[in-house]
């Protein structure tokens, strides 16, 4: 059987606080949201709030501290901490 590597790719990518000072906002995200490709739900009870973002697959919830990664065909998607730190290096 053969084996395969997977071949480098570079993503753009921010870790949301989703603090509503959130520092770094990159233009696509602003624009997704802009689009309704991505939203927000807000529970008072505890003082959360979850992003919603559309995909191929259906909606995917981004919890505070996961990492929002732009892959290389533009699409958006979440990923948990623990996955991104082990998937992807800063270049």
């Amino acid at each position: 059987m053969a084996k395969y590597r997977k071949k480098p790719v570079v993503i753009e990518a921010f870790k949301w606080t989703g603090d509503m000072n959130q520092v770094e906002d990159p233009k696509w995200i602003i624009e997704a949201i802009k689009k309704g490709t991505i939203w927000f739900v807000n529970y008072e009870a505890d003082k959360t709030c979850e992003m919603l973002i559309k995909t191929l697959e259906g909606s995917m919830k981004a919890n505070q501290g996961d990492y929002i990664i732009k892959g290389i065909n533009g699409e958006i998607y979440p990923c948990k901490p623990d996955i991104f730190e082990k998937t992807y290096e800063r270049v």
